[in-house]
C-alpha cells in the first residue's frame, strides 16, 4: 500500500484530505498534533516513531530527521541499487508528504513576543521532508498548500484507474517547484527577523519573499506581460475589495499607490486626491467628501479625466453622484454607502475599491535599476511643522501658515521637481516632474490661471530648495505671499533676500521630499 506522511500546522481541510487518502487505500503516518487531530476525526494513522523506531525528543525538535523517513522519500524507484539499499535497512518508501510549516511570521509579529518563542517556530524537520520529497518528485507528491488537496486527490484517483500519467508527473513537478518557492520565502522571513534583531536595515543579502496576488492583462503597455505580487496575502493594495468594474490594470495599481501616498499625510481629515500618472492633479481637504472632491477637481478638471480618485472618509450618495459625472478609472475609499455603491455601479467600467490599504511601517522602498535594486526607507507619512524655521523678516499669518502646511504635505506626493500652489485647504496649481524648479513654478502658475484661479495671496510649497532666486521672483510676480521649502542651497541667502524684497514670508523645513 502507498504511504503518506502528514505533519501540518494549518489543519484546514486535513480530515477530509486524510479520509480520502484512506479511501484510496493509503497508509497514513503522522506526528504530534497532526496525529491527534486525525484520531479525533476517527482516521487511523501510525506515529512517525513507529517508522523510525526512535521516540520524538528535545521537545519535538527531533522527530522526522531520520534515515527511515528521508531514505523512504529520497530513494529513486527506478534505480535497483536504491531500492535494494533501503530494503537492506528495513526502510519502506514514502510516496506523499503533506507538510506546512510552523507559523514563524505570525508568531514573530505578535506584540511583545519573546525571542525564544519566535525561535521555536523555526521549522527544521518540515522543510527537510518537503525538500526531500520535492527533489524526488518523479516518485513522490510534495504537498505544501491545502489549496492543492483536491488536485492531488483527483490525480491519485486517476492513477488508480491507470489514466494517463503524463499529467500526474506534471502535477508532481509543479508541486515540487511550489515547495522550493515556499521554503525559500520561509527562510527569507527568518533571515529578515534576525536582521531586525540586530537593527540591520540593510543586511549583506536582502531577500524579499513575494507572493503573486494576481496576473494582469498587461503591463504599462499592451505587449508587456505583468503580474501583481504582495509581501503577504491581503497586504497593502491587496486589502482593497473591488465592487464591479473591469479587472485592475498595472497602471491602475500604480495610480492607486500614488493616491494612497497623496492622502496619507491627511489621515484623520476629510481629504480627496485626484491622481493621474501617479501624481496628483488635484488635492483638497473639505467639510464633507463631496466638498473635498469639488475643491480637488477645481485644481485641474481637464487632467482629472481618466483619473484615480481617493477619499480618506466614506463616500455617500452626494459624493458618488459628483464623481459619477466624470470619466474615472478607479474610486477608492474606506467605505461606501449602499446608495453610493448603486450609483457608482451604474458606471460599467468604473472600478470601485473599498478598504484601507495600510502598509507596514517597517517595510523598505524598492526602485528597479538595470542589474539590481535601489533600496531605501519609506518616507515619513506624517509631515508636520514642528521643525520649521522662519528665515524672512515677515512671519506668515495664521491663514498663510495653515496654507503652507497643506502645500508642504501636498508637495510630498508630487513628482519632482514639484511646486504646489495652495489656498484654503486645496491645491490650485501643480507643477510636477519638471527638469528645473523655475519651470515647475511656471507650470504651477500657468495651470492655476488656466483653471480660473487667482494666484494672488496663494501659498507655495516646494519639495526641495530653490537653487536661485528666479523661482522666488516668479512666485512674487504671480502674487504668492508665503513659501515653504526645505532650504539648504548654497544660495539660500540670495533666495531669502529675494523673499524679503517681495515681502514674502518664507519658512525652511530642513527636510527634502523628492519623489523621483
Amino acid at each position: 500500500m502507498p504511504c503518506a506522511l502528514l505533519s501540518v500546522s494549518d489543519k484546514s481541510g486535513l480530515p477530509e484530505f486524510a479520509a480520502a487518502l484512506r479511501t484510496l487505500g493509503w497508509n497514513l503516518v503522522s506526528t504530534g498534533g497532526t496525529a491527534r487531530a486525525l484520531r479525533e476525526a476517527n482516521i487511523a494513522c501510525a506515529d512517525v516513531s513507529e517508522v523510525t523506531n526512535f521516540p520524538e525528543m528535545l521537545d519535538g525538535r527531533v522527530k522526522t530527521l531520520h534515515p527511515a523517513v528521508h531514505g523512504g522519500l529520497l530513494a529513486r524507484r527506478d534505480l535497483p541499487e536504491h531500492m535494494a539499499a533501503i530494503a537492506a535497512h528495513g526502510i519502506a518508501t514514502i510516496d506523499l508528504v503533506c507538510v506546512n510549516l510552523y507559523p514563524f511570521r505570525k508568531t514573530a509579529r505578535q506584540p511583545g513576543v519573546k525571542s525564544a518563542d519566535v525561535i521555536e517556530q523555526i521549522d527544521i524537520g518540515g522543510p527537510s521532508m518537503l525538500r526531500s520529497a520535492a527533489k524526488n518528485f518523479s516518485s513522490v507528491y510534495a504537498v505544501v498548500d491545502p489549496a492543492d488537496y483536491g488536485r492531488v486527490l483527483e490525480a491519485l484517483g486517476a492513477t488508480e484507474t491507470n489514466a494517463d500519467t503524463d499529467d500526474d508527473l506534471a502535477l508532481r513537478r509543479e508541486l515540487a517547484g511550489k515547495v522550493f518557492e515556499h521554503t525559500a520565502a520561509y527562510d527569507a522571513t527568518i533571515a529578515s527577523w534576525f536582521a531586525q534583531q540586530r537593527d540591520d536595515l540593510f543586511p549583506g543579502r536582502l531577500i524579499v519573499p513575494l507572493e503573486r496576488q494576481q496576473s494582469l492583462r498587461y503591463g504599462e503597455n499592451p505587449g508587456q506581460l505583468a503580474a501583481f505580487y504582495v509581501e503577504a496575502p491581503g497586504a497593502g493594495l491587496a486589502a482593497l475589495r473591488q465592487h464591479g468594474g473591469k479587472e485592475l490594470s498595472f497602471n491602475n495599481l500604480l495610480d492607486l499607490e500614488g493616491a494612497m501616498l497623496a492622502t496619507g499625510p491627511f489621515a484623520g481629515e476629510i481629504c480627496c486626491a485626484i491622481v493621474k500618472h501617479t501624481t496628483p492633479c488635484g488635492l483638497a481637504t473639505g467639510r464633507t467628501a463631496v466638498d473635498a472632491y469639488r475643491k480637488a477637481l477645481a485644481c485641474d478638471p481637464a487632467s482629472a479625466f481618466g483619473s484615480v480618485i481617493a477619499f480618506t472618509v466614506p463616500v455617500d450618495l452626494e459624493a458618488a453622484e459628483a464623481v459619477a459625472s466624470l470619466f474615472v478609472e478607479c474610486v477608492v475609499a474606506p467605505a461606501f454607502t449602499p446608495e453610493a455603491l448603486a450609483t457608482l455601479g451604474r458606471k460599467k467600467n468604473l472600478r470601485v475599491l473599498e478598504g484601507v490599504p495600510q502598509g507596514e511601517t517597517d517595510t523598505l522602498d524598492f526602485k528597479r535599476v538595470r542589474g539590481g535594486f535601489l533600496v531605501q526607507e519609506r518616507p515619513p507619512v506624517r509631515l508636520d511643522d514642528g521643525d520649521w524655521t522662519l528665515v524672512t523678516k515677515r512671519r506668515p499669518t495664521a491663514q498663510e501658515h495653515t496654507d503652507l502646511l497643506f502645500a508642504w504635505r501636498a508637495a510630498a506626493s508630487v513628482k519632482s521637481n514639484a511646486i504646489v500652489l495652495a489656498r484654503d485647504g486645496a491645491t490650485i496649481g501643480i507643477g510636477a516632474g519638471q527638469m528645473s524648479r523655475v519651470d515647475a513654478a511656471f507650470v504651477s502658475v500657468h495651470k492655476a490661471r488656466a483653471a480660473g484661479h487667482a494666484t494672488a495671496g496663494a501659498a507655495l510649497g516646494s519639495d526641495a530648495f530653490f537653487p536661485f532666486r528666479d523661482g522666488i521672483d516668479q512666485a512674487a510676480e504671480a502674487g504668492v505671499t508665503a513659501i515653504v521649502q526645505p532650504g539648504g542651497s548654497v544660495k539660500d541667502a540670495e533666495v531669502i533676500a529675494a523673499a524679503d524684497a517681495h515681502d514674502i514670508a518664507m519658512v525652511f523645513t530642513g527636510r527634502r521630499t523628492f519623489r523621483h
